[in-house]
């Protein structure tokens, strides 16, 4: 991405307090905690993923409280020790903490649904997928509803925080427990291969390169999905942050087809839990050729409405996929 771009992505990210203040140090933890100063730069008008890490002011310290993953709150440490060196400020102000696992644990299990063998769709674009009339649930920090489709029971399932990285593959775990039999989940990823123009194909798989090792998981698609007109398939590469894909990065691994933090993890917990997996996922940026369209201008008019269509793909894809399956 370049500089300009860059920047713009991480103004967007960073906390106000940290835009417009000086600190002697910023310490990232691992906290979901919506009672602390909530950033003037949240997204509105959405649903689900709005929410970003807020802050403590202590004197003359900030202590930043992302929600309780160890990839998200590398990441968001990161995001602010970029932001603070492209403006001229000491990146060494910040340091992190990653959360024991117990408080990730403790903070994905309260999701509480009531499922018994059902398909449950995780992610974004969820505006788009559900009918109409229906109507959210809301529980601690996520919404869900519930609809058919051709016979079977289909839940909806958004967060209003980040499921970063190691966090997604834990809802999925937690899925599994509550009775889960299928998740699909619905996103964005990177393209490593330099010809797919961002926002005009969609992205699936069964494999990830996750830690240096592949791991393959039961597709819930199987080849449906790579048999649908503007698909792409290939093999997933897990990065806990876009902010490590430098150049050294993309040609370790340009010869593998998509990037994203979550994919990697969530097939893994399925695959351990033994349920089915799928992800289809438009295509939002491009890490191996610049194109107009990338990560720091998502908001723009002609991105929306290629993303709208192709989310409706996304919907007819899993409806006819469900209308193949024996029930």
């Amino acid at each position: 991405m370049a500089p300009d771009r860059l920047l713009r992505y991480l103004q967007i990210k960073v906390h106000h307090l940290i835009q417009d203040h000086d600190w002697d140090s910023i310490h990232v933890v691992g906290g979901y905690d919506r009672e602390a100063v909530i950033s003037a730069h949240e997204k509105t008008g959405k649903l689900f993923n709005f929410e970003r890490p807020t802050a403590d002011v202590q004197g003359r310290d900030l202590i930043v409280k992302a929600f309780p993953g160890a990839d998200y709150v590398h990441h968001y440490a990161l995001i602010i020790a970029t932001y603070l060196s492209m403006t001229g400020k000491p990146a060494d102000t910040v340091t992190y903490e990653l959360p024991d696992p117990t408080l990730s644990r403790d903070a994905v299990g309260k999701l509480d649904l009531e499922l018994d063998g059902d398909l449950v769709i995780v992610g974004w674009g969820l505006a788009h997928l559900v009918p109409p009339d229906g109507v959210w649930n809301h529980g601690h920090g996520y919404a869900w509803q519930h609809t058919e489709i051709h016979g079977r029971r289909v839940v909806y399932l958004g967060f209003l925080h980040s499921i970063w990285g190691d966090v997604a593959g834990r809802v999925v775990t937690r899925l599994a427990e509550l009775g889960a039999r299928e998740v699909v989940y619905v996103g964005k990823v990177g393209a490593l291969n330099p010809d797919i123009e961002p926002n005009t194909r969609l992205a699936t798989g069964n494999t990830s390169l996750v830690g240096g090792g592949f791991v393959t998981w039961p597709d819930f698609f199987s080849d449906f999905a790579t048999a649908q007109a503007g698909v792409h398939t290939g093999v997933h590469v897990t990065s806990p942050s876009i902010l490590l894909e430098n150049r050294d990065w993309l040609t370790e691994h340009a010869e593998h087809a998509f990037v994203d933090p979550e994919i990697g993890p969530m097939g893994v917990a399925a695959r351990d839990a033994g349920i089915e997996f799928g992800y289809l996922h438009v295509i939002s940026n491009n890490l191996a050729r610049h194109y107009p369209a990338d990560l720091s201008n998502e908001r723009h008019s002609d991105v929306v409405r290629r993303r709208t269509v192709l989310i409706r793909q996304i919907q007819d894809i899993i409806a006819n996929r469900l209308a193949a399956q024996p029930i």
